[in-house]
């Protein structure tokens, strides 16, 4: 199985690391949502274990994380299926997502440290230079680390993990997002107001320009499930 390399380092941030199953769930939601797996295909955990050439302890706890998502469908004394959430559902855990996100953005504005506000420009000029790779991959690992920092900045440590695991589940739509043409470029256009908001201590309106990126982020992704 080919892993995704981490993003090149910067002085003072630390980068998430994904586990073995995380890069089979990013992975197979990737086919999930580009319709390569379409609902109702079986996932059979010998068979993906073998395609991937790992155990199928990581491939049952890839499969546990699919269905977080709505994108699996898990049932009992079977083989797990492909499903995808309905607009309700998917609905739902966006609107959840801007408000987490949101206060994150607000609190970090207030309670961010010097060196933290410096880590937060340095990660969001490489989204900037990798703008022009036209790598939405590359741009989604940097991206995930530019929402990190913003959590851990509001420093409440219950508002980041409840935050960590609602964007698990809606994961693999903000990342298919970045596969329409021209939304790496908008996408830093929008983190652009959020930085300058954060930078200059001003909470609701950091709050306000992460709530809309977040609305702008869903709507992106159902223009490019139309496009699939």
């Amino acid at each position: 199985m080919s892993m995704v390399a981490p993003p090149a380092e910067l002085p003072g941030i630390r980068w998430p690391r994904k586990t073995l199953s995380e890069e089979l769930r990013v992975q197979l939601a990737d086919e999930i949502v580009r319709g390569a797996l379409i609902p109702g295909a079986t996932l059979d955990e010998t068979t993906l274990a073998r395609r991937f050439e790992v155990s199928r302890t990581p491939v049952r706890e890839a499969i546990r994380l699919l269905a977080a998502s709505g994108l699996v469908e898990v049932r009992a004394h079977r083989a797990a299926v492909v499903a995808r959430p309905s607009a309700d559902q998917l609905a739902g855990m966006f609107e959840v997502m801007a408000e987490l996100e949101a206060l994150c953005a607000g609190f970090a504005a207030e309670r961010m440290t010097s060196a933290e506000r410096q880590a937060l420009e340095d990660i969001h000029e490489k989204l900037r230079v990798l703008i022009q790779s036209g790598d939405p991959q590359h741009y989604h690992e940097v991206n995930e680390a530019f929402h990190s920092c913003i959590y851990t900045g509001a420093h409440n440590t219950y508002l980041a993990e409840i935050t960590l695991a609602t964007r698990a589940r809606v994961q693999p739509f903000r990342r298919a997002q970045f596969r329409n043409l021209g939304r790496l470029a908008k996408s830093h256009i929008e983190h652009d107001r959020v930085v300058e908001a954060i930078l200059r201590g001003e909470h609701a309106i950091a709050g306000s320009a992460m709530y809309a990126h977040i609305v702008t982020v869903r709507d992106e992704y159902e223009l490019y499930s139309e496009s699939v």
